[in-house]
């Protein structure tokens, strides 16, 4: 029986977001060129708003000195989509990973982190987007658990998802997140007690997994310091 191939997962634990960025940046370089496999990086980041290339202004309707007299930055990225926010207690999820075809690929990964929810006791679905309105995520009814926004390059992926844990929700409400109306939940918040000593370490390990075999992948964990030696080295011959 054949070995399927490896999806490296790496816990980077609380790293700032231009930081994130920039080893993503190197990572995918070195996935294109063939010396690390697809990999997955699961992280915190310190409070963030997040610009994606289709934010309008009216996002951010507070102005930046408001929001950092709050203690969020704003970073401009490069991915799709609108605003969005991240914070500790928010499970992000950075797919280094070769993208043979986008929706597929994108459905793929709403399958599953709604499993992994579902190992979490969450009931999670899918909503289908409309010429109005982009709905790509995960939802709990009309409440919106978890974001995707990917930037592909040469068939390869960066930036992903993330998945609202035990994170505080209210920043949300100081901008228009996905560039809709929406109400956002967490696990915290559906579960309530019911949510578990450490919510942030089952949802890892369960999205970890769910991904890896969403994608017909065999998870491996690996180190950052290992990630970092492989983006450095020489590029694979063709």
């Amino acid at each position: 029986m054949a070995t399927r191939p490896e999806l490296w997962v790496c816990q980077l634990g609380l790293v700032d977001y231009r930081e994130a960025l920039e080893l993503q940046t190197r990572l995918r370089a070195a996935r294109a060129d063939g010396r690390i496999a697809d990999t997955l990086l699961l992280l915190e980041h310190p409070p963030v708003y997040t610009r994606g290339r289709r934010t309008e202004p009216g996002e951010l309707p507070f102005g930046a000195d408001w929001y950092a007299a709050r203690g969020i930055d704003i970073a401009d990225v490069d991915r799709g989509g609108h605003v969005t926010y991240h914070g500790p207690g928010m499970l992000t999820g950075y797919t280094i990973m070769r993208v043979p075809q986008v929706h597929p690929f994108v459905h793929t990964l709403e399958d599953a982190l709604i499993s992994a929810l579902g190992e979490q006791g969450i009931s999670a679905h899918r909503r289908e987007s409309t010429a109005r309105e982009n709905l790509t995520g995960v939802w709990v009814e009309k409440r919106k658990i978890a974001s995707i926004g990917l930037h592909l390059s040469r068939g390869y992926a960066m930036h992903g998802f993330a998945i609202n844990v035990v994170n505080d929700l209210e920043p949300f409400t100081w901008i228009r997140p996905c560039g809709m109306d929406v109400q956002m939940t967490s696990v915290a918040a559906e579960l309530g007690a019911d949510c578990g000593a450490d919510p942030m370490d089952c949802m890892r390990r369960r999205t970890a997994h769910a991904v890896a075999e969403g994608f017909g992948l065999r998870q491996r964990l690996v180190s950052r310091e290992r990630l970092e030696t492989l983006a450095a080295a020489a590029p694979v011959p063709g």
